[in-house]
């Protein structure tokens, strides 16, 4: 009987067993179905780039598809899967951006040459001359859903067949007829079908052929150029021609001149001779320059020496209501940073401002905060520092508390101070930690485009340049206004700019941080 019940009971197991899902099975499914369609949405966006006219960004995602599933799709990759999204994003939104953008600094892309060199020629190729002498008003006439084109011609009117306006190329032959009793269609309704209208072309009695030069008339029209074999463009008109220049990136005309639009080409390091050898820009350049140096250089000594006294005073137990202190200093950090830099705008402003009233009433003078050049980086540091300050007191609260008080103690019986205490004491053990902090906090302010474009502008502008630049003007608020506040947008002189920039900001970080490092390790205080 238990040999009986043995062997039922197997069956049932095995049974039970090859019809129950295979967890790792369902697992590998989700997995590359999840893939899958991720891939696809990326292929899709490489295809609609490259459609798009953008072959880098397109191999760009298509390095990041195949990056994807080689990595989350094979388990020998399984530990780069933790670091492969920082990397992919650092690639991408840093090290691409860089790369690019110095790039851009060895061509001549502006607002002169924006466009590929076959638009360009196309551009020019679709350049019509309008007949004025055949230039004819005319009318659209309903006739149901068709509608008919009229024309007067002198004493006759002309009119032609019915048709269904639409998207396709249509020729038209006019023939003199009565004038229609139907009402011609009102301008708006002419507007609706403009798209149409500019696919339509008239035939006139005598074989003259017409094209829209307007919504409200008709005329012959001329191709104004002609493109020869040699890559010449020949005007119909005059005769003259537009010979293509690789090296400049325009057509020019007989006389040697560039004719506008023109389009992309490498000018090597023409930008860069331009920034080192012109002396309206390299003046203005080294003078903004020294500027950002010194204004990212106080305004970390500024915020970090304002916090950290802030701190070692909230850090006194004796301070009563030190809560409450401590709430209000930290409101500023608390206040979207935008906001205060609008706000000291206004309150600085030499007409209007709380700030000139005030002194104005005290002691009778209204500065011109904006367009003394020594005031305005004045006020630009005040307001850097009021921005600055509550998080490196917030983080000195945090250090300080990290110094042992039998320091201060034993400081204390051989007679030293307070002050002798911080600076013997004090700033040598908690420095070490600041250094990355503080090397973060001048590269920031070196590039603080944010503030100078809220608060300045870049203001008072500095006299006798070629470029826009201005006394308050740091390198990244001068290469924004190059690129887009001036009219000649000169995206390659401000590729070049950057580029500069972030070697300069590389090579001071790194010499900020080996000399901090080096002090550090000089007090005996790093390890």
């Amino acid at each position: 009987m238990t040999i009986s019940n043995q062997s039922i009971s197997a069956p049932n197991s095995i049974s039970s067993n090859s019809i129950s899902p295979n967890p790792y099975t369902m697992k590998n499914l989700l997995k590359w179905s999840a893939l899958g369609i991720f891939s696809l949405a990326l292929l899709y966006m490489v295809w609609a780039l490259y459609l798009a006219g953008e072959p880098l960004f397109a191999v760009v995602i298509l390095a990041l598809c195949v990056g994807v599933v080689t990595v989350f799709g094979q388990a020998k990759y399984y530990t780069a899967r933790f670091i492969f999204p920082a990397i992919a994003a650092v690639g991408i939104f840093i090290v691409l951006p860089v790369i690019y953008t110095s790039y851009i600094g060895f061509t001549n892309f502006g607002s002169r040459n924006l466009l590929s060199f076959e638009r360009v020629t196309g551009q020019f190729l679709r350049d019509v001359s309008v007949d004025k002498s055949t230039e004819r008003p005319f009318k659209i006439i309903s006739d149901g859903d068709n509608y008919k084109v009229l024309i007067t011609d002198g004493d006759n009117t002309l009119l032609s067949q019915s048709i269904l306006l639409d998207s396709t190329p249509l020729e038209l032959s006019l023939s003199i007829a009565p004038a229609p009793t139907n009402e011609p269609l009102a301008m708006r309704e002419v507007i609706k079908l403009r798209t149409q209208l500019a696919q339509i072309t008239l035939v006139m009695p005598d074989g003259t052929e017409l094209q829209p030069s307007g919504l409200r008339s008709f005329a012959a029209q001329q191709n104004v150029y002609e493109l020869q074999p040699d890559g010449v463009l020949l005007n119909t008109i005059d005769a003259t021609s537009l010979t293509p220049d690789q090296k400049q990136g325009f057509y020019v005309d007989d006389t040697g001149e560039p004719v506008a639009p023109g389009w992309r080409v490498g000018v090597g390091f023409e930008n860069f001779n331009r920034i080192l050898f012109s002396d309206g820009i390299r003046e203005p350049m080294v003078q903004i320059f020294l500027w950002t140096v010194v204004f990212a250089t106080l305004s970390m000594v500024f915020t970090f020496s304002l916090g950290l006294l802030l701190a070692s005073i909230l850090q006194w137990p004796h301070l009563r209501f030190r809560s409450a202190y401590r709430i209000l200093l930290i409101l500023p950090y608390a206040v979207p940073a935008f906001i205060s830099i609008l706000v000291f705008r206004g309150l600085f402003n030499q007409n209007f401002g709380e700030i000139n009233f005030i002194l104005n009433a005290v002691f009778g003078i209204k500065p011109n905060w904006f367009t003394d050049p020594n005031l305005a980086r004045a006020i630009t540091l005040i307001v850097n520092t009021w921005l600055g300050y509550p998080y490196m007191m917030l983080l000195g609260m945090g250090y300080l508390q990290s110094v042992p008080e039998e320091h201060y103690k034993a400081a204390a019986l051989e007679g030293a101070g307070p002050i002798r205490s911080f600076f013997s004491i004090t700033l040598p053990q908690i420095l070490p930690p600041f250094v990355p902090l503080l090397i973060a906090n001048f590269s920031f302010n070196f590039n603080n485009v944010v503030l100078i474009l809220l608060l300045t502008r870049g203001a008072p502008d500095i006299v006798g340049t070629t470029i826009p630049a201005g006394q308050t003007d740091i390198l990244g608020s001068f290469t924004y206004r190059i690129s887009f506040s001036d009219s000649g947008q000169d995206f390659g002189l401000a590729g070049a700019i950057s580029t500069l920039i972030f070697i300069i900001v590389a090579i001071i970080a790194y010499v900020n941080f080996t000399a901090m490092r080096n002090y550090a390790k000089k007090k005996g205080v790093a390890r």
